[in-house]
């Protein structure tokens, strides 16, 4: 809502106080000495303010896009986890590319939109395909650059808005749940046996059996392991909290095992040759599922595979969260379906004792 006050002055000459006063944005006022530039100020104002285009800073007029992304990249992302911290470069600097020109001040919802679209429609080229970026990638790109214009908000001062969440994100697919079969966990386990990289067998066999993703394992420090209370500490993980998991029956003998051939010369548990490095098994772990005649197979879809099974012998969904590490139930509802098939087993088993078949 604008209003426009006429106040007289003291030698009679009058004068327009305009003020801007609209949800979300902080008021705004001005003062003309005549009523056809304070209704200006105002139009120009209230269509600034729609836009997104206003900031009460005029630190957002002052610093580019640019200057905000470098002194984020040299502040704020060297403290985030280091497993995060290559993409979100790569994204931070595609966003330069594109917007790093404009002021802060004229950075506006539809133009974080027209480069969210561009992003959905842009080609890029991996694993020897050219395909466009899935929902999620483009999720993740808009989610780094806001938290860049909150941090400007919050603790710089450079602006008074962020206009990304002004702009809806694409929508993600429903996380998939491809788990093994009995038959497809066997096969696999004999390929990874035979792999030429000695390691495979080990790490495939432990996070079917723990909650342990690729990055936490390869990363895994000899220093960190409790063989004899079979308990891993991982401190490389996604939440960017440390969390110890238990080890036991089968895979604790076969890690058990790998322990007694350990390499004296590295701290790590699956080190390259150098031993300077987390041991790259990529290649290594295709090529198994490829001879084991598994289909649309990845490595974290072991750790589904775990989840899965857990659910299948009676976890709840709460418990398989808290196994995960997951804050929340929104993850693990994908296994719902798996719990409730369980708990429909048990009640009909239940009926059938007490009331016969």
């Amino acid at each position: 809502m604008a209003t426009i006050v006429r106040r007289p002055g003291k030698n009679g000459q009058l004068s327009y106080r305009a003020q801007v006063r609209r949800k979300g944005a902080p008021p705004l006022s001005a003062t003309f000495t005549k009523l056809s530039d304070a209704r200006k100020w105002v139009q120009i104002t209230e269509a600034a303010i729609l836009e997104g285009r206003h900031f009460k800073t005029t630190e957002a007029k002052r610093h580019t896009l640019t200057d905000l992304v470098e002194r984020y990249l040299a502040d704020v992302l060297p403290h985030k986890r280091s497993s995060t911290i290559p993409d979100q470069r790569r994204q931070l600097c595609w966003w330069k590319a594109q917007l790093g020109h404009y002021a802060l001040a004229d950075i506006t919802p539809a133009l974080i939109a027209e480069c969210r679209d561009r992003l959905r429609r842009e080609n890029i080229r991996r694993d020897g395909r050219t395909k466009r970026r899935a929902n999620g990638t483009v999720v993740r790109y808009l989610a780094v650059l806001s938290h860049v214009f909150t941090v400007a908000v919050r603790e710089w001062q450079w602006c008074d808005d962020n206009p990304i969440q002004k702009i809806s994100k694409p929508k993600e697919p429903r996380g998939r749940v491809r788990f093994l079969s009995d038959n497809e966990r066997q096969r696999l386990l004999d390929a990874c046996k035979v792999s030429r990289n000695s390691s495979l067998y080990t790490i495939v066999v432990l996070p079917l059996s723990t909650d342990a993703r690729r990055g936490e394992l390869l990363s895994l420090c000899w220093s960190d392991v409790d063989l004899r209370r079979g308990l891993l500490t991982f401190r490389e993980t996604k939440n960017g909290e440390t969390r110890t998991v238990p080890v036991s029956g089968y895979a604790l003998d076969v890690f058990t095992q790998h322990a007694k051939v350990r390499r004296l010369d590295t701290s790590l548990v699956f080190p390259d040759n150098t031993g300077t490095r987390p041991l790259g098994i990529r290649e290594a772990f295709e090529y198994a599922v490829k001879r084991a005649g598994i289909a649309n197979f990845k490595f974290h879809d072991l750790r589904h595979t775990f989840a899965s099974y857990l659910a299948m012998n009676g976890a709840t969904l709460a418990e398989i969260a808290e196994v995960l590490g997951h804050k929340t139930l929104a993850m693990v509802k994908r296994y719902a379906h798996l719990s409730e098939a369980h708990t429909r087993n048990v009640v009909q088993r239940m009926n059938a004792e007490i009331f016969g078949k």
